[in-house]
């Protein structure tokens, strides 16, 4: 099992990066927060946790541990696949997930695409007692782009949106906050969609 990968960056998008290590490049799975870490630096290390099927062997890769624990959490939930796991990480940053199933307030849970009531509730109720509150949360950098929006499109195309209903949501999301970041963009537009 992979634990981490320690490389250059050769490719990073708002859902995956590239990571190149000894002469391979592995692709990726990321969050958004994740994203946002990794934009403006050449080399990093992810954690990682692998999935093996049959038919695919995804690497999903995590800047923190408590983002990883999470996601594991998460995906030890009846209902809850990775990629399931990896939007509620991207819409909802890890330590105020952890404090919103805490709280057992699952309307929150609800606004993230693919979580409905007994999601939300499955969640809760698996998670409560599993997850230790850590308050120290990540800090990360907000990235500085020219093509904020066209990033912003990207990811929530990625992520399985709508390309013409995105792009009606990032413009109204433009027009009230030009300036804003791609990592606030993409998470203020899956709250809208």
């Amino acid at each position: 099992m992979i634990e981490y990968i320690k490389g250059e960056i050769s490719e990073l998008t708002p859902t995956y990066a590239i990571i190149e290590c000894n002469g391979i490049g592995y692709m990726i799975n990321i969050s958004v927060p994740t994203f946002s870490a990794l934009e403006n630096i050449k080399t990093t290390k992810l954690l990682v946790h692998e999935i093996i099927r049959e038919d695919t062997h995804n690497l999903y890769g995590f800047i923190n541990e408590q983002e990883r624990s999470l996601f594991r959490l998460l995906i030890g939930v009846s209902g809850v696949g990775a990629n399931t796991a990896r939007m509620l990480l991207s819409s909802i940053a890890a330590p105020q997930l952890e404090q919103f199933i805490l709280s057992g307030d699952h309307s929150q849970l609800k606004k993230v695409k693919g979580i409905g009531a007994k999601t939300a509730e499955r969640i809760i109720v698996d998670l409560k007692d599993k997850i230790k509150p850590v308050y120290d949360a990540l800090i990360l950098q907000q990235p500085e782009t020219n093509d904020v929006f066209e990033e912003a499109l990207a990811a929530l195309v990625m992520l399985g949106f709508n390309r013409i209903q995105s792009q009606k949501t990032l413009k109204k999301l433009f027009d009230v906050e030009p300036s804003i970041k791609v990592e606030a963009a993409i998470k203020k537009a899956l709250s809208m969609m």
